[in-house]
């Protein structure tokens, strides 16, 4: 029986063997992780429940995992391994954008999935329908890899390279939750001992793009949390620029985003003045908005709900005036701001106003400094600082409408203190509404000044997307944890072309290192011999690999290779392969044949992923988004780029 029937089922089937899913990965379970990438990988499928091959074409193995056992609940981890040969392309598009294309092309990639409900059936309704094409091989066969929507979806090259390709958490429908994936992610890559891990930082959060929010609120992508920085980014964006688009945000001042908002949109200023409330410490840039409304997401209760609004003001008993004073001079001053037509007055206005009907000027000054975000009968005060003047500046927010015809119970009323009290879904509004209309507000574009920066430092982050993680790096193995009476080199190859088989610099560029073991007794010609088997049976470009030299070393084959080769010493093994020819012709390098030219206004020279238009004359290629072909329209069937249609004006007339 295939695992695959188990999806769903919170049961699992007697006899199969469970682990834990909170402790998968761990050293020691379910294996030691002690050798390099493609050994841990071959150690840990012996543990998984080899599938049928009438359910994938390529090998793949499953394990089931528990996530809870009381209720019981299971999900099912499928690794599968895709042969080149297996492969609909052979090159990766993902190493493309991320900037590996030098990368040697791999004999097998490992496919790692937590596949969801839909997935599942999706590929068994595909291999039940032999009509449809989708989600296929390149013998036609099923291929659940190509499928789109699993909780989880990473790939591993055999050289410990690798993409985290999709992460779906409980928005999508999922079990498990993005920081339980992402957990679960990361210790597989770090047991494992990957090299480097990168991913496309497309996440969303109700909508919104998770790398701009987490960006201002913590000035880094919500992945950096286990280890992913900025890896490169689409359009010629630089990790200056990303770094300095950041700041431009998180540093936009909060009374002046009032004050130009308030003229137009009034939601935006009394949003900053309930979560202004709720802080202990004062809110002065956009930065520090967001971070607080997430560290408080972070504690809100599910269901219950804090109160973002006073009622009328607290007067402590040792307070000079009574609180019939005090509550008489609060009325007089909401009358003073009704008369203002509910426009920003002063306080130095409302106070002159007030003092017409209350000689105590202390009173006032207690009452004006105490008021702000307080409702009175069926006003709620706002107060906000001018960012131009810098005074103080008060406004009445009209809340009778929530409960018409009901004067005097407004305060009290349950309806009006929903409406000011803050949920998680509340506060989720509230952002959404700040992404919305200061983020992502089109006409901003338009404007001058220091909001003239939101669109385009918004744009930067948008296009700093490529993420990587560095694990275990060139050397992934350290010599020391080795076995006594056993030697640990690091060794790489250097392919020579067969046409200039003599110059020294025309060599293809070398792929990582590799620790290459050997007993302490072995020879020069048997550490050749290794270095083959090892780098033939990684690469598809080096299956016939043979070496011919090793460089800076002089000694016979038959010579020890302990009394030459220090241990951990790293060495370049010279050589060349059968079908040198042809493999060039191919291209062994993931970024495949360069048959094609980009040069981009942006600076781009090559392909990052995004969406590109050639020039019918000279073929160039650029980003369509560069020369203003909007994203929702289709690529025009001819297009001339601008030098080209400058060349074809200056031609002389035809007679």
């Amino acid at each position: 029986m295939s695992h695959l029937d188990l999806i769903g089922h919170k049961k699992r089937k007697r006899g199969l063997r469970v682990f834990r899913f909170k402790s998968f990965g761990e050293p020691g379970y379910p294996i030691e992780f002690v050798g390099p990438f493609r050994e841990n990988v071959k150690a840990l499928l012996e543990f998984g429940h080899l599938e049928s091959n009438s359910y994938c074409e390529m090998p793949s193995w499953s394990f089931q995992l528990e996530l809870h056992r009381h209720p019981p609940f299971h999900i099912l981890l499928l690794i599968v391994e895709e042969p080149v040969e297996a492969s609909l392309n052979r090159h990766c598009k993902h190493c493309q954008y991320i900037g590996w294309g030098h990368h040697m092309i791999c004999n097998k990639k490992y496919h790692f999935l937590l596949p969801s409900k839909d997935t599942v059936t999706a590929f068994l309704n595909c291999e039940g329908n032999s009509d449809n094409g989708a989600g296929r091989t390149a013998n036609g066969k099923s291929n659940l890899t190509e499928l789109q929507g699993h909780i989880m979806h990473g790939v591993f090259h055999s050289n410990g390279f690798g993409h985290l390709l999709c992460v779906n958490g409980v928005e999508m429908g999922s079990d498990l939750a993005g920081h339980q994936i992402m957990e679960f992610w990361d210790r597989l890559c770090t047991g494992l001992r990957a090299r480097k891990v990168s991913l496309n930082d497309i996440s969303q959060k109700r909508g919104m793009e998770l790398r701009l929010l987490h960006g201002i609120a913590y000035g880094e992508p919500w992945f950096r949390r286990w280890g992913y920085k900025f890896g490169r980014g689409t359009f010629c964006v630089t990790q200056p620029m990303y770094q300095k688009a950041i700041e431009a945000i998180q540093g936009l001042p909060l009374c002046l985003l009032g004050y130009h908002f308030g003229t137009s949109n009034h939601d935006i200023p009394i949003i900053f003045s309930r979560y202004q409330t709720l802080s202990d410490h004062s809110l002065v840039t956009l930065g520090d908005l967001f971070h607080f409304m997430f560290e408080l997401k972070s504690r809100l209760p599910k269901d219950n709900c804090i109160n973002t609004y006073n009622l009328g003001i607290l007067v402590e008993t040792t307070c000079r005036w009574s609180p019939k004073r005090v509550e008489m001079a609060t009325r007089v001053i909401v009358e003073a701001l009704k008369r203002a037509e509910f426009r920003w007055v002063s306080r130095q206005e409302v106070r002159d106003a007030a003092r017409v009907y209350i000689g105590d000027t202390g009173l006032l000054d207690f009452v004006l400094k105490s008021l702000g975000n307080h409702i009175v009968g069926n006003y709620l005060v706002h107060r906000s600082l001018n960012p131009v003047t810098k005074v103080l500046e008060y406004c009445l927010e009209d809340i009778s409408n929530v409960l018409p015809n009901q004067e005097g119970l407004v305060m009290t009323n349950p309806k009006v203190k929903a409406r000011y009290k803050i949920t998680r879904v509340q506060l989720m509004k509230d952002m959404f509404y700040l992404y919305k209309y200061i983020l992502k507000d089109q006409k901003l574009a338009l404007r001058t000044g220091i909001f003239s920066a939101i669109p385009v430092a918004t744009r930067i982050i948008h296009d700093s997307k490529y993420l990587i993680k560095e694990y275990c790096g060139e050397f992934p193995l350290k010599v020391e944890l080795g076995l006594e009476g056993m030697l640990y080199l690091y060794c790489t190859v250097s392919l020579r072309s067969n046409e200039d088989a003599d110059e020294e610099g025309s060599r293809i560029s070398m792929p990582p290192y590799e620790c290459v073991t050997l007993k302490n007794n072995a020879t020069i010609d048997e550490l050749k011999l290794e270095v083959e088997r090892n780098f033939r049976e990684m690469y598809w470009g080096l299956r016939s690999f043979v070496v011919e030299s090793v460089s800076n070393l002089n000694a016979k084959g038959t010579d020890l290779v302990l009394g030459h080769v220090e241990v951990g010493h790293k060495l370049v093994f010279k050589g060349s392969t059968k079908e040198q020819g042809v493999i060039i012709s191919e291209q062994i390098h993931e970024c495949g044949l360069t048959n094609h030219v980009v040069d981009c206004p942006c600076g781009a020279k090559d392909d990052d992923g995004e969406r590109m238009v050639s020039c019918d004359i000279c073929e160039v290629w650029q980003h369509t988004q560069c020369v203003r072909i909007p994203n929702n329209e289709e690529i025009p069937h001819i297009f001339l780029c601008n030098r080209c249609e400058h060349d074809i004006v200056l031609l002389p007339s035809l007679p």
